[in-house]
């Protein structure tokens, strides 16, 4: 309920936000000098209804599409001692931190590596890759585990699926303003719209949308911190500490497909502002810090 109610607060404030600066400005008035014919209100609500729907497709699908794509073999009845206590030990930290049971998973990956996913925290997926069962100790596992479980518990998911879809829509929002605005001033387009709407529109979009990942990725690397917390709380901080230090000795190990980096737990180094996880060293540091 909390999530939603900042959800909703956040859509009243940038929209407050915008009407104020579109009446300092005098943008409203300057479009009908202009004779652009723009219905803001019902922009905004085109743009709500484009920028929502890919974003909440994708958080219904996404743990469908994980199990089809990471080809994830889901542990129903343990054939081994090791799926056993994957099972177990997820149910554990599931009942530990109030959740429903999630299901459990195992891919074919070289990778160490683990991800979350599922449209709810009561309806979620948890995997493991083999690479992370071969080269980690239980304890780790068990702090890997603990920081997934966490993501599902934070309500991450369902968290990052809204604000994908709050910036998807002002992303939509400015790049239709702005195409539309030079195709009326500048090439004096008086019914319809011309090339130039579609060519500035889709321009403006792929812009606006370099900065837009880059507040998305801002709080992904936010959670990442917050899921490293939960996972000390649940698995032990000298684990959890343990866990990360390995991942980092471990760099050089093949990395996930770039579809699926967004959700592990390690998704290597790429340009700062546009990665989804903080640097490891970081996020060990940040652990130290909790301790103290």
């Amino acid at each position: 309920m909390m999530r939603i109610l900042l959800f909703l607060g956040t859509n009243i404030a940038v929209m407050a936000l915008l009407g104020l600066v579109f009446s300092l400005f005098g943008i409203q008035s300057l479009l009908a000098d202009n004779g652009v014919d723009l219905n803001l209100n019902a922009l905004l609500v085109y743009a709500a209804i484009i920028g929502f729907s890919g974003a909440f497709i994708s958080l219904f699908l996404s743990k469908f599409l994980a199990k089809r794509s990471m080809k994830v073999h889901v542990i129903v009845n343990a054939q081994n001692p090791t799926e056993r206590w994957l099972v177990d030990t997820v149910q554990r930290m599931a009942k530990q931190a109030g959740i429903g049971m999630p299901e459990v998973g195992v891919f074919s990956h070289s990778s160490p590596n683990a991800f979350a996913t599922g449209w709810n925290k009561n309806n979620a997926l948890v995997a493991v890759s083999s690479g992370l069962l071969d080269v980690m100790p239980k304890n780790e596992v068990e702090a890997v585990l603990a920081h997934e479980v966490s993501h599902v518990a934070n309500g991450d998911m369902v968290t990052m699926t809204l604000i994908q879809g709050v910036v998807n829509t002002f992303v939509v929002f400015l790049s239709r303003i702005i195409g539309h605005v030079v195709d009326r001033v500048v090439f004096k387009v008086e019914r319809g719209h011309g090339p130039a709407f579609w060519i500035v529109s889709i321009i403006a979009e792929i812009v606006l949308g370099l900065f837009a990942t880059m507040i998305v990725m801002w709080f992904s690397r936010y959670r990442e911190f917050k899921a490293d917390a939960g996972g000390a709380k649940l698995a032990g901080q000298n684990n959890m500490i343990a866990a990360l230090q390995r991942l980092r000795s471990l760099s050089g190990a093949p990395k996930l497909p770039d579809e699926m980096a967004a959700l592990a737990i390690n998704a290597g180094k790429v340009q700062a502002v546009f990665s989804s996880h903080p640097p490891l060293e970081s996020r060990i540091k940040a652990l130290h810090n909790l301790r103290r």
